[in-house]
């Protein structure tokens, strides 16, 4: 009888690997950011859509993750030449890839809870 025994992933933890990650991990893992992806992932377009799916969050901390967001090129913002203005937002290619790649974590959320 042979055993097959699986492969740990902590041959994918070495001191190389943790500090490339630590920059995208510690991103994803502030306040609101992954809600907000979460909800623009959703559907969510515009600013008031974004703030009313996302319990707690304040007008001002969604313009500073938007903004952050952005800068990242996570999310796409598109000016709407109205009257009055109207803004959009939508995950980048980019933002999409990553809110998948985050889909395991959101598994594990439902699976163990916190």
């Amino acid at each position: 009888m042979t055993t097959t025994r699986t492969r740990s992933p902590r041959h994918l933890i070495d001191d190389a690997s943790c500090r490339e990650a630590t920059p995208i991990l510690e991103f994803v893992g502030r306040r609101w950011t992954g809600a907000i992806m979460l909800a623009l992932g959703r559907g969510a377009t515009r600013f008031g859509e974004v703030e009313a799916a996302v319990d707690g969050l304040s007008a001002r901390m969604l313009t500073a993750r938007l903004r952050e967001l952005d800068a990242h090129g996570l999310v796409e913002r598109e000016v709407v030449p109205t009257t009055p203005v109207q803004v959009r937002y939508r995950l980048s290619e980019r933002g999409r890839d990553l809110l998948a790649a985050m889909q395991p974590l959101m598994a594990w959320q439902l699976r163990w809870g916190s």
